[in-house]
């Protein structure tokens, strides 16, 4: 994701591996930020043009509900769950928390009305060459305690 380069002093600049981790958390946040509003938006073509971008392709998305393979099953999923609940959208309730390329972020389904379901987690998969999710996996509610 970084190259070296030289600056006008001619001091070549050579990334960290913090350098490079702070650019994926970057990166990530503004993924997973486009996936949510992708969930969160009726409007077929609008959810679309925000997946499209950000997905891999054969990028998978599970959850305890459903295994899907590629944008457009994806997007057939949402749609779904859109037609199931109007207006309703995901909002990410957590940081976006990183390393090696994967990341996790706690998020919530919001009714028109203000209600929630039980807030998710979701671990997603980085392709930092492509810039692109290659694979989410989502769990519903909290985790109990041992």
């Amino acid at each position: 994701m970084w190259q070296t380069k030289e600056n006008v002093a001619g001091v070549v600049f050579q990334p960290t591996a913090k350098d490079t981790h702070e650019g994926n958390r970057m990166l990530l946040t503004l993924l997973v930020d486009s996936y949510c509003a992708a969930w969160s938006t009726e409007n077929a073509q609008q959810r679309r043009a925000l997946l499209l971008p950000i997905w891999s392709d054969g990028a998978t998305y599970t959850d305890p509900t459903v295994h899907t393979t590629g944008a457009e099953e994806l997007l057939a999923h949402i749609a779904g769950i859109q037609s199931k609940h109007p207006g309703a959208r995901i909002v990410r309730t957590s940081n976006v928390d990183v390393h090696h390329d994967v990341a996790r972020f706690a998020w919530k389904f919001v009714m028109p009305d203000g209600s929630s379901l039980p807030e998710g987690l979701d671990i997603a998969f980085l392709d930092a060459e492509q810039k692109r999710l290659t694979r989410i996996i989502g769990f519903f509610g909290s985790l109990k305690p041992a």
